[in-house]
This record gives structure tokens, C-alpha cells and sequence, in this order.
């Protein structure tokens, strides 16, 4: 694994449990093993990020299989487009569902190395403990503790990021692959809760510094009947908090039913 200083951008170098870099900042490793390399002072609240109820629904959601489809997808897609990647990053990372699926497919092909990067400490705390064979660390996407032209795949899902960021993490001819909503992603459920529901906008596949290499929407329909995992899908969205008591017990009880609308893109790096 690479980091560097989150204070200086010099390279950090591990010794024993402690990232240090010559300027003598430090960075000691927690017991899960991550490390925190997002100052005290460039964070713009006490626990930025998800907290833990929102990441413990989007876990256990995860983890019942809901969304393997489009992780499966992504992995395809860097099968197809960066085979050969051995410096993969999850931008974004949250609790590791992603990233170790994405490990798996791709290091079964040859040896690599995956690094996770989340505000969330929450998040990256449950994804060291639970994937010791990967590596992750609580960061900011806008300024991501990561070498320059090191990354060789890059896989951003919901992830919001800054494009110079993107465009300096990734190695010649770096493949980074995104997931956005789809106009019709939940759709369902925003009829429940707005007069007049909006479609997500749809991507027009351009990032500066980039050259998209292919474009899909990934469509299928959620139908979820047990009422534990209709609350953890509730929890995990942006949309929670919009829901009466009473709407969720009645969604407890009928089941609930959505649209997956998921756009996903292929980039070259070109700059």
C-alpha cells in the first residue's frame, strides 16, 4: 500500500504501527488496522461521513445480496477494461462491500493490491476489521492521501470526488469506473413522498481529463418483503427521514417495491 502526508504530501513510510514522513508527521494505525489520515482540521464537522446507524443498514442490506447484481457488473467491467490493474482504489469505499468483491474477481487473475479511502470512519473501522486483506483508510475524496500517477483502477460508486483529484491519483492510462443513480432509481418511493417526483438527470459520460470508453444502465426492479431488510433499505437512503412512522410500518407490512436505475461508466484517463 501508498500514502502520502495528509499535511505535507510526502510520501509516508510504515514502521511498525506508526505512517510517518519526513517532516516528522505521524499517524499511528488503529487496532482494526487502518489509519486515520484526515486532520482534526480539515474536517468540516466532529464526524463527517455516514454515521454508524446509516452504515450498519447499508451493511447488512448489502450483505443479504441486494445489490450483487451491480456489483458484479463492476467487477465484469474491470475485468474487461483493466484486467492487468495491480493499484486499485475504492473512492468512496464505505464498509467494503464494494472493494473486497472487486479484490476477489481481480486477484484471481494476478496479484494486486486494493486501497479504500472514506470520510466515514465508522464505515472504514467495520471494513478493516472485516477485510484485513485489504487496505483502508479515513480520507476525504477532495484530497485523497494518495500518490500521484499510482492508480491503475479506480471504481467511484455514489461517491462524490473532485475531478483533480481524480485526474492526479491515476497512473497512464488508469481506467476509473463510476456508478450513479439512474433517472428512474427509487423512483417508487419518491412518488410516495414528493408532489411532483424529479428524474435523476442523466449523465452525459464526461469528466474532464478523461475519455469515456462505454456507458450502460443497469435496470432491474427491488422487491423486498421482510421487514428487517425493508428498514435497513430505509435507513440506507437518502429518503428515510421523509417517511412517517406510519408510512414505514405499512411498508413493514405490505413489503415495499422500487426501480434500480443504475448508470455505469468507463473512463480512460487521457491527460
Amino acid at each position: 500500500m501508498q500514502y502520502i502526508c495528509p499535511l505535507c504530501a510526502l510520501p509516508l513510510t510504515l514502521t511498525e504501527r506508526t505512517w510517518g514522513c519526513p517532516q516528522a508527521h505521524k499517524f499511528d494505525m488503529a487496532k482494526e488496522g487502518y489509519v486515520n489520515l484526515l486532520p482534526v482540521q480539515k474536517k468540516n464537522s466532529k464526524d463527517p461521513g455516514d454515521n454508524q446507524q446509516m452504515m450498519l443498514a447499508r451493511r447488512e442490506f448489502l450483505t443479504a445480496g441486494y445489490y450483487q447484481s451491480l456489483s458484479d457488473r463492476v467487477n465484469a467491467l474491470a475485468l474487461a477494461y483493466a484486467s492487468e490493474a495491480q493499484q486499485i482504489l475504492d473512492i468512496g469505499c464505505g464498509e467494503g462491500y464494494y472493494s473486497h468483491r472487486l479484490y476477489n474477481t481481480l486477484v484471481a487473475e494476478h496479484p494486486c493490491q486494493l486501497q479504500g479511502v472514506d470520510i466515514s470512519k465508522s464505515a472504514i473501522k467495520y471494513a478493516a476489521k472485516r477485510y484485513p486483506n485489504l487496505s483502508f483508510c479515513v480520507a476525504s475524496a477532495y484530497e485523497m492521501p494518495i500518490p500521484s500517477h499510482s492508480i491503475n483502477l479506480a471504481i467511484r460508486i455514489y461517491a462524490p470526488s473532485k475531478v483533480e483529484e481524480l485526474q492526479r491519483v491515476m497512473a497512464p492510462n488508469g481506467i476509473l469506473i463510476t456508478v450513479s443513480p439512474g433517472p428512474l432509481h427509487h423512483f417508487a418511493l419518491k412518488q410516495q413522498i414528493y408532489a411532483e417526483p424529479r428524474l435523476h438527470p442523466a449523465s452525459d459520460a464526461k469528466i474532464e481529463g478523461f475519455e469515456c470508453l462505454h456507458q450502460e444502465r443497469l435496470r432491474s426492479q427491488l422487491e423486498l418483503n421482510n421487514s428487517q431488510d425493508i428498514s435497513h433499505f430505509l435507513e440506507m437512503t437518502p429518503y428515510a427521514w421523509k417517511f412517517t412512522a406510519e408510512q414505514k410500518r405499512t411498508f413493514a407490512q405490505s413489503g415495499l417495491s422500487c426501480e434500480l436505475d443504475f448508470q455505469i461508466e468507463v473512463h480512460r484517463i487521457s491527460v
